[in-house]
């Protein structure tokens, strides 16, 4: 399958990802494109999406620039650094969550977005 990139607008923060195999990946993919006003949580940006996914390979850590579904919240996840729930340097979302891409580049680019900015998720 050809890589599935997409584009992050945050105001005037742009970033580009890719998503990998996963089933959870292939709905967010075809749920694309997305605008929604995006909440912060530590160094996570997360909005709800129109996607209905069960835990797949969920993980309770994830790393730096890892782009995640929440399933309790239906939610699209960025994450960029520590969350409210990180022990030290780790990235821990509020509960497991499925990790469907990764974002290229630099991660803390998203570090000034405010909770109500909106974000648009595009094909690439």
């Amino acid at each position: 399958m050809a890589d599935r990139r997409i584009r992050i607008t945050v105001g005037k923060i742009t970033a580009e990802a890719v998503l990998n195999g996963s089933q959870t990946a292939a709905a967010v993919w075809d749920a694309l494109p997305l605008k929604i006003a995006g909440q912060t949580w530590g160094d996570e940006i997360y909005f709800g999406i129109p996607v209905k996914a069960k835990a797949e390979n969920a993980r309770a850590v994830v790393e730096m620039g890892d782009l995640a579904y929440w399933p309790p919240g239906s939610a699209f996840c960025i994450f960029y650094g520590p969350t409210a729930a990180s022990q030290g340097d780790e990235i821990r979302p509020a509960s497991p969550v499925n990790v469907f891409g990764r974002v290229l580049g630099d991660p803390t680019v998203f570090k000034p977005v405010r909770s109500g900015a909106t974000v648009r998720v595009e094909r690439a």
